[in-house]
């Protein structure tokens, strides 16, 4: 099994090889040597020996101040974090006769949702002899999804499930 990377990394006293290939802090090779003399360079420039490739063959290790090494790696961390969007799933629901104003406001939301980034779920529950007319909410999703076109695209098709028609509908990719 290889590990590509492993959170905690093995530094100082806690290196056990008996030999190792050693990198020096400014990126310089420093060869294969014992864990002992590789810890006693470290010492001596009052820094860390840190193995950063344990799966190598010597495994390889790198003379570096490794707190340092840690505040550079959380601050990476916590940056991507910021960066990164999670895309929601916003649901709305129709009704089998909605009336003019009511779809246009919920066409309106679709419209923002789409603006952050939002995927949008639509939705019609059937009540009692609507089920018997469902071709009816196959028009009221197709002319959702028409007034919704320009930005957004149909990521699954209107399908009726039980007593409820749902469809997806994703943002189109700003290029």
């Amino acid at each position: 099994m290889l590990l590509i990377s492993i959170k905690e990394l093995q530094i100082n006293e806690e290196i056990q090889d008996k030999e190792l290939r050693v990198i020096g802090q400014d990126g310089s090779q420093l060869g294969i040597m014992s864990a002992s003399s590789a810890q006693k360079i470290a010492n001596d420039s009052n820094l860390d020996l840190v193995k950063i490739a344990p799966q190598a063959k010597p495994p390889v290790c790198k003379i570096m101040d490794y707190g340092k090494y840690r505040f550079e790696q959380a601050k990476r961390e916590k940056e991507a974090r910021k960066n990164q969007h999670t895309i929601d799933v916003k649901e709305i629901k129709l009704s089998l006769n909605i009336d003019t104003h009511d779809f246009n406001t919920k066409v309106k939301n679709a419209f923002k949702f789409f603006a952050h980034g939002d995927k949008v779920k639509v939705s019609i529950r059937f009540r009692g002899r609507e089920m018997g007319h469902s071709e009816y909410g196959y028009d009221t999703m197709k002319r959702f999804s028409d007034a919704c076109a320009e930005v957004s695209t149909i990521e699954k098709p209107a399908k009726l499930e039980g007593r409820n028609m749902l469809m997806f509908l994703a943002p189109k990719s700003v290029k």
